[in-house]
């Protein structure tokens, strides 16, 4: 049953990305940018990663989103005639499609037999702490404090400078956006 779902938001996700690159409105384009972020977040809960489901509604839809549709609305963009793009973003989308298909086709025929026989002959890749060493200790980290807890510390503690970087970075876009639009009235 989960495994449908999960190719139903799957599918769903892939549409609202090809839908937002083809459409020539800014807004209907990050709207259908906002309907995949939804699709990627039901898709981090289908795996049991529900911490992250939540923070990509809360962070891309919740914030980013709202500060690129203000940013749109702010400079008024011209609207064009027509919402589809032209025959050539429609073939490069398609070609992006197909080579998708391809790979996932590819992805199709490989079983969870054809995967213990390739770690069979490769034993050290069975192992994970051997081929992610940083992994056991997150886990221990996430035991000791909880999987939030474990995510927060090294936000706040060793990428406090970057993180408050980036929004001085999103404060300065604002702004310049601000300046833009002012300029036009």
């Amino acid at each position: 049953m989960s495994e449908a779902v999960f190719y139903i938001f799957a599918v769903a996700a892939v549409a609202g990305a090809t839908l937002c690159i083809l459409q020539r409105n800014p807004v209907a384009s990050a709207m259908w940018l906002m309907s995949t972020m939804f699709s990627l977040a039901a898709i981090y809960v289908l795996l049991g990663a529900e911490l992250i489901g939540i923070l990509q509604i809360l962070v891309y839809v919740g914030a980013i989103m709202v500060v690129f549709l203000f940013v749109i609305m702010l400079l008024n963009l011209t609207h064009a005639t027509s919402d589809m793009r032209g025959p050539g973003t429609v073939g490069a989308t398609v070609v992006i499609i197909s080579l998708l298909l391809i790979e996932l086709l590819a992805l199709w025929r490989y079983t969870p037999r054809r995967l213990a026989a390739e770690l069979a002959q490769a034993p050290v890749l069975a192992d994970p702490a051997t081929v992610f060493a940083a992994g056991e200790l997150s886990r221990q980290e996430a035991a000791a404090r909880g999987v939030v807890g474990a995510l927060a510390a090294p936000l706040f503690q060793i990428y406090l400078v970057p993180f408050e970087i980036t929004s001085i970075l999103l404060l300065a876009a604002i702004v310049g956006a601000v300046v833009l639009a002012k300029r036009k009235i």
